[in-house]
């Protein structure tokens, strides 16, 4: 696996010395912290436009006289789609941080609408989602990837210590598999079961009936005062089954497929690609009780690309995801300004990683990082093992 690469820029604060978030936001320029409505709804109208092209598109491969080329044109259009699936997808997730407009009820408004348009619960998911950003890096506290450590999956298991460097060693098609699985269901797994959060993660005066899913009002995930949110999420999920119900009887079930699932699938494929890549990898530690700190489990997180993809479709989530956990409130058009005004103060506390195929890194980074160990001399800071250093 390829090394993260730090920043080289000059470092003013020591090595051993992370800024404090006051010194990071000090060297921000202002208007980085200031959202545009106009602008936001301009890339909001511009992905709506993308996504109505591509589906009146999509009416007419129908003309197509041969076979083999209506495949590829649908399989076109899926994956175009949903590449602007995950853009709308983005710009409701800067809905739900108050970044796309300094209106919160506009803001709301639009995340709930964009996200029932992609099935997903908005409140329910920025609750939760919040959590995340408050305890990003924390093994209790942290809502999603918190991995296992070494003792906790030896115990999973049933097996030694020494026998956990082998689940890094099993066959190729065996971890093929177990990613296509990770990639086709892993956003409906953490909806569902709250999947890969902390022990620690639920909130004081939570419900008590029912599971800790994202779709349970009355359960454990969420406190009185939000149960209404939650109900509006799953409103929103029922009026959009609604309508592919309906657009099911009307142009096919098969049709419906082609035109939403498909591109409903690679949505979700970047969205857990994305985020699990954004946390996960053998530089990048996580961290105990004793040790976090907001700052540290922020920096926790790293910088990569995707090309032409990531910046235009993607809004550059992956590129500048760092100062993202750093102020969440900065719209994706600031992002890059304000990284590079924090890369002096960070030096080589900046991850990111650059030089390596976003995919190649999905494949290799699932495969290798599989548990956390204490391996340095830092109490507190775990690191992802890999098989050649498991003892």
């Amino acid at each position: 696996m390829a090394e993260v690469h730090n920043s080289k820029v000059e470092q003013p604060v020591g090595n051993d010395t992370t800024p404090t978030l006051k010194e990071l936001k000090d060297a921000i320029p202002k208007k980085c912290f200031e959202s545009s409505t106009a602008t936001s709804l301009l890339y909001l109208a511009r992905d709506i436009l993308y996504c109505a092209i591509l589906t009146v598109a999509a009416f007419q491969i129908h003309l197509i006289p041969s076979l083999p080329l209506r495949i590829i044109a649908w399989t076109t259009y899926g994956f175009f789609q949903g590449c602007v699936g995950t853009g709308l997808w983005i710009l409701a997730h800067e809905c739900g941080h108050g970044a796309f407009s300094p209106n919160q009820k506009l803001n709301d408004f639009v995340g709930w609408a964009v996200h029932s348009f992609l099935m997903v619960p908005y409140f329910s998911w920025q609750i939760t989602h919040a959590r995340h950003h408050r305890y990003t890096g924390h093994m209790e506290k942290d809502t999603v990837y918190v991995p296992w450590t070494d003792k906790k999956l030896a115990q999973r298991r049933n097996l030694r210590m020494e026998q956990l460097k082998h689940l890094a060693e099993e066959t190729p098609i065996m971890s093929f598999l177990r990613l296509i699985g990770h990639q086709l269901f892993g956003w409906q797994v953490y909806l569902l079961l709250n999947a890969t959060a902390g022990a620690k993660s639920l909130p004081e005066g939570a419900g008590k009936i029912g599971p800790a899913n994202h779709f349970n009002f009355l359960g454990p995930l969420y406190t009185v005062s939000q149960q209404l949110s939650i109900a509006l999420s799953d409103l929103g999920l029922l009026i959009m089954g609604s309508i592919l119900y309906y657009a099911s009887t009307q142009i096919g079930v098969w049709n419906v497929a082609l035109l939403y699932l498909i591109p409903y699938l690679w949505v979700h494929h970047w969205l857990i690609a994305i985020t699990y890549l954004q946390h996960t990898h053998p530089e990048v530690p996580h961290y105990t009780a004793e040790a976090w700190t907001y700052t540290k489990g922020a920096l926790a997180t790293i910088d990569r690309t995707i090309g032409f993809i990531g910046r235009h479709f993607f809004h550059e989530i992956i590129d500048y995801h760092v100062v993202h956990h750093l102020f969440s409130r900065i719209p994706f058009y600031h992002a890059e300004e304000a990284t590079r005004a924090i890369q002096p103060l960070l030096g080589e506390k900046y991850n990111e990683q650059k030089d390596e195929s976003f995919l190649y890194s999905l494949v290799t980074t699932f495969r290798k990082c599989i548990y956390v160990s204490n391996t340095s001399s830092q109490p507190g800071v775990l690191h992802f093992v890999r098989a050649d250093e498991s003892q």
